[in-house]
């Protein structure tokens, strides 16, 4: 049995940053913009993580515990906006939501 290393975990961290971006850039349906984003941000913590425990330094563990807050509070946030989109367009497609024009 082979031991995991640094490297597994940056190429998992790599595989979700990759899902994530490719999720952003092609769906139109906001909710799943929004869960690639908590992908992104994942994937982020995943390094942070990693590194913090290869150079055995609680730094990295602190900074993922403030990324996980933060994208908690942008998931309520964001699922706030979207609820209220939804009541007034009906709509949760990102094509459709043009509430700014003029």
């Amino acid at each position: 049995m082979y031991p995991i290393t640094t490297f597994h975990y940056l190429a998992l961290s790599a595989a979700l940053l990759l899902i994530g971006t490719v999720g952003v850039l092609t769906r139109r349906n906001v909710v799943i913009i929004l869960m690639s984003i908590e992908l992104i941000l994942n994937a982020v913590n995943i390094n942070l993580i990693a590194f913090s425990h290869a150079l055995h330094n609680v730094n990295g563990q602190i900074f993922a515990i403030f990324v996980i807050t933060d994208a908690v509070a942008e998931a309520a946030v964001g699922l706030g906006i979207l609820i209220a989109l939804f009541r007034n367009k009906e709509t949760v497609q990102a094509d459709e939501m043009d509430l700014l024009k003029w």
